[in-house]
């Protein structure tokens, strides 16, 4: 059954007990004038005096439940039709009414102090904490935001992601000088040795390199040689240079002092340096950069970027075993635990929530409050005065009920008493 169908439900219901409570009301007024004109009646043929006294507590209980009557008939329209000044009050004043409640609510529930207050006594940090430390609600809130995730990335058109990428994303990068940030890296790489394990692996692949191109050596001085130099000559000498060259980038590859190494670090310090103050050095980077961002292979890149991302998103969204969602899922349960058993990290989140509620409340409150007024004033004045009524009515019939009841009481005791002193 859908929601319309239980509210219509629920609204038929309700209008069967407002008739029904109406029936009972306007019974107990029906049944106080039978009472009076059967006492008057007997009254007026001679009938015993105590007559009196029922005659007085139905008479008090006719004006009670008429007054009564009036009084609740006066809030949502006119008793009778008549133009009374200060009835179909609902009607009338709904406007003022919805005023009245948005500023009854913003004055009394949408106060700063009141919203931190309610804040503060929930303990609302520890409670969510309690709660996400438990693995299947986290699993819960993981699959909630997993489905969030999809659908944010589902709606998002390509093209508008891809000019975002474009526009920001690259133009932020060209709008960069890369040179100083990249220097001062280097600096930092250079200042703590990190680099020297490139150094070593550099050096490895020189001597292995060397050590496998015995031919390619011997082919370079044959090639070099004069014309006029015998063959035997050329091999002599092509055999020194390889073993020389063999020797020399064995010992820059044992040796971590070599003076090949010191002028490999005094040449980086040195760009390093250059990439950071050195004008020519920096002008030359950019070139550089300019290149590798407009290379046909970035810009492919580039273009393909989100494509790339909103498929690796929706794969591990939709996987309940991805790494991404596993992932979050532990986070939440180490946040939940952290929150429940961290009383400094515990009453920090309290403050951040706090802190946006009041400014939430500061910033908003006259909107909020708006919104009851305006929503209130776009009701049609009798549509307003028969939703009101259906959900009050019922209640109010026991005041004409009460009326009733109390004005006969009043009425034996008021005729007691003028009995006794007259």
């Amino acid at each position: 059954m859908t929601p319309i169908g239980l509210d219509a439900l629920d609204s038929a219901a309700k209008r069967r007990d407002l008739r029904k409570m109406k029936l009972i009301a306007t019974g107990f007024l029906v049944g106080a004038t039978v009472v009076f004109l059967a006492a008057q009646f007997w009254l007026s043929r001679g009938g015993p005096g105590w007559v009196g006294y029922i005659r007085a507590a139905a008479e008090a209980g006719m004006v009670g439940a008429l007054a009564d009557w009036f009084a609740v008939t006066a809030l949502f329209r006119r008793p009778l039709g008549l133009p009374i000044p200060h009835t179909a009050i609902i009607p009338t004043k709904k406007d003022m009414i919805g005023d009245s409640l948005g500023d009854f609510i913003g004055t009394n529930f949408l106060s700063e102090a009141v919203v931190r207050d309610k804040l503060r006594r929930t303990e609302l940090a520890r409670r969510i904490g309690s709660w996400l430390s438990e693995p299947a609600n986290a699993e819960r809130v993981t699959a909630e935001l997993a489905t969030a995730a999809r659908g944010a990335v589902t709606v998002l058109r390509d093209e508008d992601v891809q000019d975002v990428l474009e526009q920001v994303v690259v133009r932020q990068l060209m709008s960069q000088q890369w040179g100083p940030p990249i220097g001062r890296v280097l600096a930092g790489v250079l200042a703590d040795g990190a680099h020297h394990r490139l150094v070593d692996l550099v050096c490895d692949r020189a001597f292995d390199w060397v050590r496998g191109n015995h031919d390619l050596v011997m082919r370079v001085v044959a090639d070099h040689a004069p014309t006029w130099s015998p063959k035997f000559v050329d091999a002599l000498i092509a055999d020194k240079v390889f073993s020389e060259v063999l020797a020399f980038s064995w010992a820059v590859k044992v040796d971590p002092e070599h003076p090949m190494r010191k002028a490999v670090d005094k040449f980086l310090v040195e760009f390093a340096e250059d990439l950071q103050t050195d004008a020519t050095t920096i002008e030359r980077a950019e070139q550089v950069k300019n290149q590798i961002v407009e290379h046909p292979d970035v810009q492919k890149f580039i273009g393909k970027a989100w494509t790339t991302v909103k498929t690796m998103i929706l794969d591990a969204a939709a996987d309940p075993s991805s790494a991404l969602r596993r992932r979050v899922a532990d986070g939440l349960v180490a946040v939940g635990r952290r929150l429940d058993t961290d009383a400094e990290f515990r009453a920090k989140m309290d403050g951040w929530v706090e802190d946006a509620a009041g400014y939430v409340v500061r910033h908003y409150r006259d909107e909020i409050t708006t919104l009851i007024t305006d929503t209130v004033s776009r009701w049609d004045a009798e549509e307003t005065s028969r939703k009101v009524e259906l959900q009050v009515g019922r209640d109010l019939q026991f005041i004409r009920i009460n009326g009733t009841v109390v004005g006969s009481i009043a009425g034996v005791l008021i005729y007691a008493v003028s009995q006794l002193l007259f």
